[in-house]
């Protein structure tokens, strides 16, 4: 079983190969940091061009690198959302067609649940059930994993995503895009006791919230800047410091009264901001204190990837997925509505 896996959710076009029994053979991803640098962030328009631009060389590649034909797929699957509209039109498009003039399944993905069994990629990884932390730019949820498609929001952001607050307070620091992790290496520099800064909902139920967070940073940063505005090298280290700290202890005391609710023993960190040092550090000394196994995928499994994509399709490739639009686009779409697969049939 070979299954295709194409990711343009957003502003990284990446295509990978699944197939059972031997895991990925091949993988490429095209990322668009230098277009969208410009202007502080991503540009949907722009986005959507390179993808069409990238996609299906990327295919190729592909598959010459793991000495396959088209005729030799099983499967595509794509991301149908959450996501930026055009981008998602790009890669559904492309494997909907594909996948009709194999008369292969095209089989629509949900780009959470790639991110959240990305681990499964790796070894050792995780036995079902686990809590799972889901943190990137626009979600941050805390979720309760019993199975493929069987999954329980105990705990999400009320506002602002981590990720999004790292990327905003980047940019007051004058930190160039991608500004979180800019903002991590920055941070590494600094003393992240300088500045005092809230904690969101310290021991207030499981939800989060990070744009009182921001907004402290904000005063923080005018209050350290000259007459001038500039804004001194050791402040900007030090501030950066300061919020990642308020960041990472937030989520860990977040997973610990989770993990407390649920009763579960096993902790998977999933999404782009998953691959913070400070964070990933936290986490595992959380770990060892309560006797919680912790697993995170490797950084590059961490960030938007065509991998994840085709192994999430090929646990998709029975049930209700496969009954689903050949090819569909949903720029939202609440993890809690998939079904899980039926892998009796």
């Amino acid at each position: 079983m070979r299954v295709l896996g194409i990711e343009t959710s957003c502003d990284e076009t990446g295509v990978a190969l699944y197939e059972a029994g031997r895991g990925i053979r091949a993988e490429r991803l095209a990322s668009q940091v230098a277009i969208h640098s410009a202007y502080g962030g991503v540009v949907p328009e722009l986005a959507s061009r390179d993808h069409i631009a990238k996609l299906l060389p990327l295919v190729l590649d592909v598959l010459r690198e793991a000495e396959l034909e088209l005729d030799d797929l099983d499967a595509i699957a794509y991301t149908a959302g959450p996501g930026l509209i055009g981008a998602l039109l790009v890669g559904g498009s492309l494997a909907a067609s594909l996948a009709y003039g194999l008369k292969i399944p095209a089989i629509p993905v949900h780009h959470l649940e790639g991110h959240l069994l990305a681990c499964m990629l790796e070894e050792p990884h995780p036995e079902f059930p686990f809590l799972a932390l889901l943190v990137s730019g626009g979600h941050s949820q805390l979720i309760e994993v019993a199975g493929v498609g069987r999954y329980r929001i105990i705990g999400e952001t009320l506002d602002d995503a981590a990720g999004e607050a790292f990327d905003k307070v980047a940019r007051l620091l004058g930190l160039p895009y991608p500004g979180g992790p800019q903002l991590a290496a920055l941070a590494e520099q600094g003393d992240g006791d300088r500045y005092e800064l809230p904690r969101p909902l310290r021991g207030q139920g499981l939800d989060m919230s990070f744009s009182g967070l921001k907004t402290a940073m904000r005063l923080a940063i005018d209050s350290c800047r000259a007459a001038d505005g500039s804004l001194a090298d050791r402040a900007r280290a030090d501030l950066a410091a300061s919020f990642e700290k308020a960041v990472v202890e937030t989520l860990t005391g977040k997973c610990r009264q989770a993990l407390e609710a649920t009763g579960l023993a096993r902790l998977v960190i999933a999404g782009g901001v998953g691959a913070n040092r400070a964070l990933r550090a936290s986490l595992a000394e959380l770990g060892r204190s309560v006797g919680a196994r912790v697993y995170y995928p490797k950084p590059a499994l961490c960030t938007d990837n065509g991998a994840m994509i085709a192994y999430a399709g090929w646990c998709r490739r029975l049930g209700p997925q496969t009954k689903l639009p050949r090819f569909m686009a949903k720029p939202r779409w609440p993890l809690d509505e998939l079904e899980p697969p039926d892998f009796r049939t």
